[in-house]
């Protein structure tokens, strides 16, 4: 089984999930304002997302499970903290966004320097 896929599937199916849910459930409910603090996670959400897959579809996975997992991780803690803000109005969850945040530029440095690694 290919973990990096099935990880990159389910980030790929909630991202679009909460994408929706944001247009459609949410317009109306919050200000225009947190619905664009939605929009931004959604889309970093997803665009990460198509980068954990692009990554699985490497080969040699193993070089690429690190940049995955902070991908996972990043998503984790960047998306999801401001969905939580968004819909709780609990503004203390917004301390987390920049850890995630950090742990997907750390992400996307690490492809850059596994990318030398890579056997051809």
């Amino acid at each position: 089984m290919n973990i990096g896929l099935l990880i990159a599937g389910v980030l790929g199916a909630s991202g679009v999930a909460a994408g929706a849910f944001g247009a459609h459930a949410l317009e109306g409910m919050v200000t225009a304002e947190r619905l664009a603090v939605w929009e931004t996670a959604a889309y970093y959400h997803l665009i990460h997302a198509v980068a954990v897959m692009v990554l699985a579809l490497q080969s040699h996975p193993a070089l690429w499970r690190l940049p995955i997992v902070g991908f996972a991780l990043g998503i984790g803690l960047f998306s999801f903290s401001l969905y939580a803000l968004v819909l709780t109005g609990i503004t203390t969850f917004a301390a987390v966004t920049p850890v995630g945040g950090l742990l997907l530029i750390i992400s996307w440095l690490s492809v850059a320097l596994k990318a030398r690694q890579r056997p051809d």
